[in-house]
């Protein structure tokens, strides 16, 4: 047998430390199998720059990244209308479109130093209606797509049943999601055969309250296969939302899915954008994460997520691209706090629990935020990487020392610097369980994956040519 890989990083954040000349094993499942910091080996592959885990994306559908830009001439003025828009996108792309879409986002993400993405996948049958002879069909482009970029995946069927509160019909490009628990569940299953190695993992995802039926939740209280590790739900982005399942359930969305659904350390609870303080709190008692996607959110004017109620409770947020208006963490870090100091008018703003004290490298505001991203971004999706460390992922993403944005930092100024100093990306190399998928700014395949996303895209926006 080969010796395992081995590098020799310049310097590698371990902990909360910059550690000097570090050789890493890799084994065969693209783990770590032994860190010497300090190590005078010359040998093994040299890694010059700052090196970092990389960065989990909770939340995306794939789908929507052609949408980006598209939806902005005359209006839409509210969520709901933007809505409209993307449900025309979604009443078009079949799986060859799917698939070429989702290929370029997942090279666009790692190119940002994301290295796994939770997808939210509710794009489930054929354009017009009716269904694939394969159910799975359009999860399997998901995973193809990923395969072929190198990104880790979280792979999330989504229960969809309804068009509101009130139990009404999906019409229109909605009945492509229509899935329930036991269909979803199905899928999940067909699909254990490509998402049971190391490179791609299988939760379930709720669409929303207003979109699954109460039934369903109790089903999921009842039934232990339904249970799944990561459960994804969208909640509570709207105000609207809130006075309607006000005025339908007699209780804001947040508390009714407390109260009706097994909420627990499994759970991400995307946007929860309009939460109380009292809810914020019990979140943080059931240990979930919420789930947050900055650029997506103010493109979308949802509002600001009270940021400072969660954190000084004890809670935990990731971040995730949703509709990829952007695709960096960065970006979607540096906006959610910048948001969050707009609406306080002061640049103290709260980044850590009570029991959380960040020292060295992690010790600014911007080390704190990708603390958060790192560890939680990780344990909303059951994904064992966010941080260095002996039989974790080989998750890695280079910083380019030499570039402007990091010139002459040290210390927790380097992760500082990366967050707030602007939007050029000095992410230089990327490598996702022990392989490098990115190198020199460059994807192994990112020229084809883009020639696929033109065609696919020309042909949804302007269907039947010029």
């Amino acid at each position: 047998m080969p010796p395992p890989p081995a590098f020799r990083f310049e310097a590698l954040l371990v902990g909360d430390r910059w550690e000097p000349d570090v050789r890493m094993e890799v084994d065969a499942a693209g783990r770590i199998a032994s860190l010497s910091p300090g190590s005078p080996d010359a040998a093994c592959e040299q890694v010059c720059g700052w090196t970092v885990p990389g960065v989990p994306n909770l939340h995306s559908h794939a789908f929507q990244r052609a949408l980006a830009g598209l939806a902005e001439a005359d209006g839409p003025d509210s969520f709901w209308s933007w809505r409209e828009v993307m449900y025309r996108l979604a009443a078009l792309p079949g799986p060859d479109e799917v698939e070429a879409i989702a290929l370029q986002l997942y090279v666009e993400l790692l190119k940002a130093g994301f290295t796994c993405v939770g997808e939210f996948h509710y794009l489930h049958h054929p354009p017009g209606g009716g269904r694939y002879a394969d159910p799975a069909e359009m999860s399997r482009r998901i995973v193809r797509a990923a395969e072929k970029a190198g990104i880790g995946l979280v792979h999330m069927p989504v229960v969809y049943e309804n068009a509101g509160l009130g139990g009404e019909p999906l019409t229109g490009s909605q009945r492509r999601f229509r899935l329930d628990l036991d269909e979803a569940l199905r899928i999940r299953a067909d699909l254990a055969d490509v998402c049971g190695g190391a490179g791609c993992g299988l939760g379930l995802a709720l669409h929303s309250v207003r979109a699954v039926r109460p039934a369903t939740f109790r089903r999921i209280f009842e039934n232990p296969c339904a249970a799944g590790s990561p459960m994804h739900i969208h909640v509570a982005e709207q105000e609207r939302e809130v006075r309607e399942c006000l005025a339908q359930r007699g209780a804001r969305p947040v508390q009714w899915l407390l109260d009706h659904a097994p909420v627990d350390q499994g759970w991400c609870l995307v946007h929860a954008t309009h939460m109380t303080g009292a809810e914020a709190a019990a979140v943080a008692a059931r240990g979930a994460v919420v789930g947050l996607c900055p650029t997506t959110e103010a493109n979308l004017g949802d509002g600001l997520f009270p940021l400072g109620a969660l954190v000084r409770a004890g809670g935990r947020f990731g971040i995730g691209t949703d509709s990829h208006v952007s695709r960096s963490p960065v970006e979607e870090l540096r906006l959610l706090d910048y948001g969050q100091r707009l609406a306080a008018r002061a640049r103290s703003v709260p980044r850590t629990g009570p029991d959380r004290t960040r020292n060295g490298a992690l010790a600014g505001a911007g080390g704190a935020l990708l603390a958060h991203a790192w560890e939680n971004g990780c344990r909303a999706l059951a994904w064992d990487g966010g941080t260095v460390a002996v039989g974790r992922r080989a998750d890695l993403a280079v910083l380019d020392a030499g570039h402007p944005a990091l010139a002459g930092r040290r210390g927790h100024a380097v992760l500082d610097s990366w967050v707030f100093s602007g939007t050029e990306s000095p992410v230089r190399d990327v490598m996702v369980a022990g392989d490098w998928v990115v190198r020199d700014r460059r994807h192994m395949c990112e020229e084809g994956a883009a020639r696929g996303y033109a065609a696919a895209v020309d042909g949804l926006i302007q269907p039947g040519g010029r």
